[in-house]
């Protein structure tokens, strides 16, 4: 009779702090779904990667279910002062164990929201020219003209000057004609190649004028815009073109030469 007395008294001591801990844990299941439903929907309406958005969103459920859980335990009368004391020692431990990595996100949540790049623009980053193919959380990744691919780590891009082409690339071509050439038929010659190239963009318009007067040649400067996968192709096939034609119309390309003279001794 004595136990069942004392059992009762459990009963009426601890269970309404047991159901209410329970329908706080219910209520915090609800709640940590809604509002991860709710960003969800916030962020698909953003030019965000999908793999970043359900890291955000898992990452603020985690939040809202951690602050449930606590709430919950202080309802059974359990002192999370020590619970959160412990949380914040082993959190500093992980953030010191994980210094690189937590950089990485941090400098990946700053590329994602101030974009100074995206999938598909072709990028340089310290030193390195290639085609933005991803961006993760931790890294981003390029595809380089070799078919190779450099994983980057996005603590090495935030501070780093970053150039930036966009979709398109300007192409830079030059070639050398003989001082004695005519540089008008030349020029002409240029342009019409440039213009009858079909990578090669109406917008912006090519450029196409003398460059340097070098020692053997006049160096002329060929300047047009293309996109960024038609680049390696267009440039080599132009080159091309103006070999062939130049030779067709008896321009000269000269080759380096220098010319030596022995003085004889008087």
């Amino acid at each position: 009779m004595a136990i069942t007395d004392h059992m009762l008294d459990l009963l009426v001591t601890y269970g309404f702090q047991v159901l209410g801990a329970l329908a706080i844990l219910s209520l915090g299941l609800v709640l940590g779904r809604w509002v991860g439903n709710a960003l969800q929907r916030l962020l698909q309406q953003q030019d965000m990667e999908p793999p970043v958005r359900m890291l955000l969103v898992r990452i603020v459920r985690g939040l809202v279910l951690l602050f449930v859980l606590l709430t919950a335990l202080e309802r059974l009368g359990v002192q999370i002062g020590p619970f959160l004391a412990g949380i914040g020692v082993v959190g500093l431990g992980v953030g010191i164990a994980m210094q690189g990595v937590l950089s990485d996100v941090i400098a990946g949540l700053t590329i994602i929201f101030t974009k100074p790049y995206r999938v598909g623009e072709y990028v340089e980053l310290i030193g390195v020219e290639g085609q933005v193919s991803a961006i993760s959380i931790v890294s981003t990744i390029l595809d380089l003209a070799d078919r190779s691919r450099v994983v980057i780590p996005n603590r090495k891009v935030i501070g780093e000057v970053l150039h930036n082409f966009g979709d398109v690339r300007q192409m830079r071509l030059t070639v050398g004609v003989a001082h004695g050439a005519d540089l008008n038929k030349a020029l002409a010659v240029a342009r019409d190649l440039v213009l009858a190239n079909p990578p090669v963009l109406k917008e912006p318009a090519p450029l196409v004028g003398i460059a340097v007067l070098a020692d053997s040649a006049v160096t002329v400067s060929i300047q047009s815009w293309v996109k960024v996968a038609d680049y390696l192709w267009a440039q080599a096939e132009l080159y091309r073109a103006i070999v062939e034609e130049f030779r067709a119309q008896r321009i000269d390309i000269p080759f380096p030469q220098q010319e030596v003279r022995l003085l004889g001794s008087s």
